[in-house]
């Protein structure tokens, strides 16, 4: 079953239908992401979350039309505010990139120029999308970075990036990603090697500007917490397909899939027992050149084994509706899910 079919008549303003990412290489495809679909509405947040190689930040960056189109194969859909953006051409990927749809990367100090000011930089993304005088797009700058919180911005307009604190860098690219007003804003681990202090303020700003501009808000995320502070609907993401999806509380409370259980027992809880260890998943992501036959998840999951059958390593599971009604999705063959996750895995995870 897609995610869209269990929306209403009414277009969403971000479709992403069936969405499949290719790498070819001498050592075989690379199968990045596959058959994923999600949609995202103005004023929303949906978190995507999953281990590293799972195919959150290849589908977000299909997007933004950042994929090398003679290298990458990408096929399905996505349909922002009805245009497909998988078929438009490179000019007008560019019109839409930074003006309708942003990013926030994941490293500021690497996504930032570090011969050019902070100020220039915000200034020449205005200007690309802007007829504007250069004195127009300094004070637009100079409005954004005060916008996100740094002291002195007519001052610090003028820093280089590495003269700027982790966290105030990543408050310079979120005012980059903005200068241009996006109704779409995808957020790629914003909070990654920053303080929980900074984590907490960056998101409190995310929050802010989302409900200031009413813009559609994807964050890319392995955290939980910031999930838990964000997330609206969450995407769960194992070997490049969707494994769960529904709202974030159900979600974070009453997950219906292995691989999201086990996402939540190796993650800290602040009210659970302290003197309980983590209970990590075991095994390693699979490759992606060459992944597990039926359920990918099967070689690392423990419940596999308790089918009478071997579906798990023979069948690849359909998304399915879960049993926390509508909206609810789940890929898995466990027949009981909701049993298993209640006696055995809740108590774990508090």
């Amino acid at each position: 079953m897609s995610m869209n079919e269990t929306t209403n008549s009414q277009q969403p303003f971000l479709a992403v239908e069936d969405l499949t990412v290719r790498f070819p290489t001498p050592d075989g495809v690379v199968n990045a992401v596959t058959e994923l679909s999600y949609n995202v509405e103005l004023g929303r947040t949906l978190g995507i979350v999953g281990e590293s190689g799972s195919g959150k930040s290849v589908s977000s960056m299909a997007i933004m039309g950042l994929h090398d189109r003679r290298r990458a194969k990408i096929s399905g859909s996505i349909r922002l505010q009805g245009t497909d953006l998988v078929d438009v051409d490179d000019d007008r990927m560019r019109r839409i990139r930074g003006n309708v749809v942003s990013m926030i990367f994941q490293d500021p100090l690497s996504s930032l120029h570090p011969f050019y000011t902070i100020g220039d930089q915000i200034s020449e993304a205005y200007l690309a999308h802007n007829k504007a005088s250069k004195a127009q797009a300094r004070k637009r700058a100079i409005e954004l970075l005060e916008r996100v919180g740094i002291p002195q911005a007519g001052r610090r307009v003028d820093d280089y990036p590495h003269q700027f604190s982790g966290g105030m860098r990543q408050r310079a690219m979120i005012a980059m990603a903005l200068v241009n007003d996006p109704q779409l804003l995808i957020a790629d681990e914003p909070t990654t090697a920053l303080d929980v202090t900074v984590q907490a303020q960056i998101l409190d700003l995310l929050q802010d500007l989302q409900r200031e501009f009413g813009s559609a808000i994807i964050i890319i995320t392995h955290d939980l917490g910031v999930v838990a502070e964000m997330a609206d609907d969450v995407l769960v993401m194992y070997a490049g397909r969707c494994v769960e999806y529904g709202k974030g509380k159900e979600i974070l409370t009453r997950p219906e899939h292995p691989y999201t259980w086990g996402l939540l027992s190796s993650a800290p809880h602040l009210t659970g027992d302290p003197g309980q260890p983590l209970t990590p998943i075991k095994g390693s992501p699979p490759s992606l050149v060459n992944l597990p036959s039926g359920c990918s998840f099967h070689p690392r999951c423990p419940y596999a084994s308790r089918l009478p059958d071997d579906r798990c390593v023979e069948l690849l599971p359909e998304l399915r509706p879960g049993g926390r009604g509508a909206g609810h999705l789940v890929r898995c063959h466990l027949p009981n899910p909701d049993e298993i996750f209640v006696d055995e895995i809740q108590p774990r995870i508090g």
